[in-house]
């Protein structure tokens, strides 16, 4: 089971791991994967809620706070991209500050809104005093006019008391470093803010020391030792320190706040009211309190609240915000209707059938939720050394601290250089550089119609060698057309078309759709027992005789004589044309060519795939030279025709097999096995929902060309991630050696003001960077510029002399049984109970002889012999023909009639 818990408290990478350990030492858990971004921790465990009160509890004593989403106003805002963390707030509430429980209800800009209003205050309060608190420090350094008061030797005292005063409300407004980061540090779990703490606390408390040594000196009227001490005052270190951290911390805040724009814009598609009829009147309510089973309103331009179907009035309706299609759809009574999109003309009443967290659009956005939760598998290499970061950098600092004063450099530059090494290290860069750049991407995905799962996905998709696709639906349209109709001798076409309908009306593929559509008007047929055919087709009682539907290879397996159809089938073919072959009681009706136009985009995505380097396959169950001319016109490296569901499964274990890392694409039930073993599972978005729960990529606006756009965005973003941990390890190993003194004989330091202005900005770089993922799109290609690979045609086997012959009925979704509807699946178990009288038997071992006999022949069952009436009754299906059964009882060596 899986849940999302929000977590309070982190700040930076070590903070994350440290709450990854704790979560996943809990028994019953089997993987905790935390947000730093989202300050959220998706939990996979066993079930029960002792796993996640202990879990809780674990979090808690490692020095955190965790609570189950939505309760006590946990934040599903983990959405909100870094907002409420520690260090948003000085009360430290963290993403408990959210009120909504459910993805599709939260706002996430408005809790990094928060999150960037709370910073700027402390920034203001931190600004406010530490400039007058500067300006006393050192500005008898740099010349400037002093105040009369704190002038000269006698205003010694005057001054270090003011710059005490006036660093006390710097440290007030910021005083959750020290609270969060000492008690990591208690709980030996060291994070960014121990550093802060430890840096700036340690600053402030030499300062008070001098201070004391000070009053010292000059109640005993030293004056020289209280000038001396007077140099040791570092309260404006210290308050400097602070400032310029949160002045970072303001600057990360906004950019974080970026990261989500892509998940608010879609959140605000869904209208904020609805108008419902209740008690017979119209009546506006907001959206989320419109039930199930209620009749909605919707006018011209008003966007369509919930889901639903339309049982009055009729309208267009602009889709392009979850289809991606420009052209208005006409929706008229029974038509399907979606959340979010816009009504452009007209006025329709629907009935309300899927509301807030179960429409559409709140499936995207929970999805789009669920993949910025996740990690790639580049961040496991962050995470391990963000586990050790902290603990290493304090005790470079310690080490610091004491090889100074060895080296006789005296406490204060040692203090100095100590503290300089504490602010400078930045672990935040290393736990933002990933989440950030997976957050921007797969919004950049969402924005482009492009739902990607999660951020394994999202890195994996660069690394894929061979996109192998489906034909109907993926590369074509998949909604053909009759082009031609080919009648037997001794039929007419209202026979053929009357039978063909008929049966094809018992299938759910769209090419029987198109056959359907030719049937006469007052057919009237009755259709029963109706079986599917794995890899042949369709078998059926139309009106009491037996009607076949399917390719060649089913007619001849049943004797049916296609030989008056044979050229004319093989010239529909190479035109990519899919012939259908039809027969009545095992006798030619004759022959229905359909054509499933290809995409526009289609060649211009394999172009695209091409010139990236990844080999293109057409995987399909349509027959050779059908599957042959599409390939042809689309440009793919390779075509594998005839295949069968579970074969297109085979063909992507042999590719992996040849070390390729492979993506499928495809859209219908028979795709979801092969989707599932894939690396990358690609679906398209109008295909089934089993396809789409099957892969790991979804392409909303079915477009092939996305197929190669979300291949370019899994390279974009990988790049920002490489380029994000790069920074971040180059800065800190650069940056730490010279903060620590490295560089001191050659006239090179860094004093802790300016290390924490550095630390700050070091994390705002990383998260700019991510965001420039926002300006990315995709690059367009001239399909006539990439060369046309030469076409590789083969089988299943790999075997090049596959027969150019034998269509099927449909792209391999007709070879699967799994297709079938409900009726058809009631119906493949009917069998047709028949009789003969056998002659010969004399007894029991001739009964048995017969029984076996019977029991031999494929599709018959429950045969029952009787030696005393001489007769044998079973239960066949309608491919069992009579002449197969007195056949099989002749070969016994007896003698058989059909009763």
């Amino acid at each position: 089971m899986r849940e999302t818990l929000d977590i309070t408290g982190m700040t930076c990478a070590a903070c994350s791991s440290r709450v990854g350990k704790a979560a996943s030492g809990v028994a019953g858990v089997a993987e905790a994967d935390v947000n730093l971004l989202k300050n959220s921790m998706v939990l996979d465990y066993d079930g029960r809620p002792e796993t996640v009160a202990a879990v809780i509890a674990a979090i808690d004593k490692a020095g955190y706070g965790a609570a189950r989403r939505g309760s006590q106003g946990g934040a599903p805002a983990g959405l909100a991209a870094g907002a409420g963390s520690s260090d948003a707030g000085a009360g430290g509430t963290g993403s408990a500050a959210a009120s909504s429980s459910s993805p599709a209800q939260a706002q996430p800009g408005s809790i990094a809104q928060k999150a960037i209003e709370e910073k700027k205050r402390q920034l203001i309060v931190s600004t406010v005093f530490e400039l007058p608190l500067f300006y006393v420090a050192m500005g008898e350094m740099f010349g400037w006019p002093q105040p009369w008061f704190v002038a000269g030797m006698q205003g010694m005292m005057v001054k270090a008391v003011l710059e005490l005063l006036l660093v006390i409300p710097i440290l007030i407004v910021n005083r959750h470093y020290f609270v969060t980061g000492f008690r990591t540090l208690a709980h030996l779990a060291p994070n960014m803010d121990s550093l802060i703490a430890i840096g700036s606390g340690a600053s402030v408390v030499y300062a008070v020391a001098a201070t004391f040594r000070m009053a010292w000196a000059l109640g005993a009227g030293d004056m020289a030792a209280a000038h001396m001490a007077s140099m040791d005052l570092y309260f404006d270190s210290a308050g400097m320190i602070l400032t310029l951290i949160t002045l970072g911390k303001y600057f990360e805040a906004r950019a974080k706040g970026r990261t989500t724009d892509a998940i608010t814009a879609l959140m605000d598609l869904a209208p904020k009211t609805a108008t419902v009829v209740r008690d017979g009147a119209e009546v506006i309510v907001p959206t989320e309190q419109v039930q199930v089973g209620e009749r909605v309103i919707v006018r011209a331009g008003e966007s369509i609240p919930v889901d639903g179907v339309v049982v009055e009035g009729t309208a267009l309706v602009d889709e392009s915000a979850i289809t991606g299609e420009s052209v208005p759809v006409e929706k008229t009574v029974g038509s399907q209707v979606t959340g979010a999109t816009v009504s452009n003309k007209g006025w329709f009443a629907m009935e309300a059938r899927a509301v807030g967290d179960d429409t559409t659009l709140a499936s995207i956005i929970r999805l789009v939720d669920d993949a910025t939760s996740s990690k790639a598998p580049i961040e496991r290499m962050a995470d391990k050394i963000a586990g050790v970061f902290v603990p290493v950098v304090i005790a470079i600092a310690f080490v610091t601290l004491i090889a100074w004063i060895l080296l006789g450099a005296g406490f204060s530059v040692a203090l100095t250089r100590a503290v300089s090494v504490l602010v400078i290290s930045c672990p935040c860069a290393l736990g933002l550089a990933t989440p950030t750049a997976v957050m921007v991407g797969t919004g950049r995905g969402a924005a482009n119609g492009i739902l990607i799962k999660s951020a394994e996905a999202l890195e994996g998709a660069c690394s894929v060698d061979v996109v192998v696709m489906d034909k109907t639906g993926t590369v074509t349209e998949g909604a053909p057309q009759v082009t031609d109709v080919a009648v037997a001798d001794g039929a007419t076409e209202r026979e053929l078309m009357r039978a063909a309908g008929a049966i094809e009306r018992k299938s759910e593929h769209p090419l029987a759709d198109a056959v359907v559509a030719g049937e006469p008007a007052d057919a009237g047929a009755v259709v029963d027992e109706f079986e599917q055919v794995e890899g042949g087709g369709l078998v059926a009682s139309v009106d009491g005789h037996v009607v076949l539907a399917g390719n060649r290879r089913l007619m001849e397996d049943q004797e049916v004589d296609l030989a008056q159809f044979a050229d004319e089938a093989d010239r529909l073919a190479d035109g990519g044309k899919t012939p259908l072959f039809f027969a009545s009681d095992f006798k030619p009706l004759g022959m229905v060519a359909v054509a499933d136009p290809i995409k526009r985009t289609s060649a211009e995505a394999v172009a695209r795939l091409h010139q990236m380097g990844v080999k293109t396959i057409l995987l399909t169950g349509d027959q050779r030279r059908t599957a042959v001319a599409v390939a042809r016109q689309v440009g793919v490296d390779e075509v594998v025709a005839g295949v069968l569901p579970q074969q297109k499964e085979q063909k992507i274990r042999e590719l992996q097999a040849g070390n390729y890392k492979v993506a499928m694409v495809g859209d219908g039930i028979n795709d979801a096995p092969a989707l599932a073993r894939a690396d990358i599972g690609i679906a398209i978005g109008a295909g089934t929902d089993v396809a789409i729960s099957s892969a790991d990529i979804v392409l909303m606006h079915s477009d092939p060309a996305d197929v190669a756009t979300s291949i370019e965005l899994s390279h974009a973003t990988l790049r920002k991630i490489k380029m994000g941990l790069f920074w971040a390890l180059f800065y800190n190993a650069l940056c730490i050696p010279i903060a620590a003194g490295a560089l001191t004989a050659w006239g090179i330091t860094i004093n802790p003001m300016i290390a924490a202005a550095a630390m700050g900005f070091s994390s705002v770089f990383v998260v700019s960077n991510a965001l420039l993922l926002r300006t990315w799109k995709p690059r367009p290609v001239d399909v006539s510029q990439v060369a046309t690979p030469e076409l590789k045609i083969s089988d299943i086997d790999g075997r090049a002399d596959v027969p150019a012959s034998g269509s099927v009925v449909s792209d391999n979704n007709s070879g699967d049984a799994a297709q079938t509807s409900g009726d058809a699946a009631e119906g493949a178990e009917k069998m047709a109970h028949k009789q003969l009288k056998v002659e010969g038997m004399m007894c029991d071992h001739c009964v048995a002889h017969v029984t076996e006999a019977l029991e031999g022949v494929k599709g018959v069952k429950n045969v029952r012999v009787s030696l005393a009436d001489g007769t044998a009754e079973l239960d066949a299906g309608l491919l069992v023909k009579n002449d197969a059964l007195v056949k099989a009882v002749e070969d016994a060596g007896y003698k058989a009639t059909v009763a």
